[in-house]
């Protein structure tokens, strides 16, 4: 078995392998795959060393959560960590005929409603238990409150509302009594990190996109803004939501749609660049978010046991100091970007 360092998340006492895995894909994200390639998947992440699972309602309607809880129910409890999300709320489907399971591909056939209140987190919390089969998680984050769900500031700002006088009062309470380890937000996109930090005590942030090869805008005010109060991040989509593992080939996604020309021509650069110092474009992808010293680990998705085969040789591919050198003199990189 392989072995992945590990690093205690921020002020929690709960501990991460630096390369965790990423729960959206076994929701059927795209792409419908079996329930046997879906534990074949796990136990070869379990096997790399992987100890840190992230999930959510969301991914597949409950799907990600029931066959991540299978596997994780037969693993001693002690040896790994596990997060999962509130803020909606599912019930079952009365017309499967009008069921619309948006990217999901063969979600479960559960509709859902966004609710930060107190009790809709607590059921989410809850449900989330039974569907794990576990009696506890380890962290528990607050999901997709950003424009990219929520597409109205008014939208926004009564999800916040809510959250503020009356969901909040139930993560914490679930904090304090120790249910949980930890308290995080998930968002896909720049600009709320600092009205949360304003708002609310949290752990830690699990960014799904603004931190990648291709894009470090975060930079200039979220994570400085995460470092002055000790709250740490995890980034989500090292890849781009896939152009930097698959390269910039046509139909390549970024963002979750396909690649406009510019991020396909800048990704053709950077690619350029790694090949010249023999190293990987999806090795420099994965590697390139853990040098920030906010960042604590990077949770990669997967559906296949040879991607995550894969991850593995990359978060150990050696790369040298002269590669992130001349991305940064190609002006492809940031000068201020922490690198390996």
């Amino acid at each position: 078995m392989a072995t992945i360092p590990t690093r205690r998340l921020g002020p929690t006492d709960v501990f991460l392998t630096r390369m965790g895995f990423g729960g959206a894909p076994l929701g059927d994200l795209f792409e419908a795959i079996s329930e046997v390639q879906a534990q074949e998947t796990l136990q070869t992440a379990w096997d790399a060393g992987i100890r840190y699972f992230d999930t959510a309602p969301f991914y597949g309607y409950g799907k990600s959560e029931h066959r991540i809880g299978h596997f994780l129910r037969q693993q001693p409890r002690s040896e790994f960590a596990i997060s999962t999300k509130v803020g909606r709320v599912f019930k079952a489907t009365r017309d499967l005929d009008t069921f619309d399971q948006e990217m999901w591909t063969d979600g479960l056939p559960f509709e859902h409603y966004f609710d930060y209140s107190y009790d809709g987190i607590m059921r989410s919390y809850e449900d989330s238990l039974q569907r794990l089969g576990l009696h506890a998680v380890d962290l528990l984050l607050i999901h997709d409150l950003d424009y990219f769900f929520h597409t109205t500031e008014d939208m926004v700002t009564a999800s916040l509302s809510q959250l503020y006088t009356s969901g909040w009062r139930a993560l914490d309470e679930l904090r304090a009594s120790g249910q949980i380890g930890g308290i995080g937000a998930g968002l896909n996109m720049l600009g709320l990190v600092p009205r949360f930090l304003d708002m609310v005590d949290l752990d830690f942030f699990i960014i799904a996109m603004p931190y990648t090869l291709l894009s470090q805008d975060v930079l200039d005010n979220e994570f400085p803004k995460c470092a002055e109060h000790g709250v740490e991040i995890v980034i989500g989509s090292v890849f781009a939501s896939g152009i930097l593992a698959t390269g910039p080939q046509e139909g390549a996604l970024y963002a979750y749609e396909p690649a406009s020309p510019e991020i396909l021509e800048k990704t053709r650069q950077i690619e350029a660049v790694c090949k010249r110092h023999e190293v990987p474009l999806p090795a420099a992808a994965i590697q390139f978010p853990l040098a920030h010293p906010c960042v604590a680990a990077i949770i990669p998705g997967a559906h296949k046991p040879e991607f995550i085969q894969s991850n593995s040789q990359h978060f150990q591919h050696p790369i040298p100091a002269d590669l992130w050198a001349e991305l940064k003199t190609e002006g492809l990189l940031r000068e201020d970007a922490p690198t390996p």
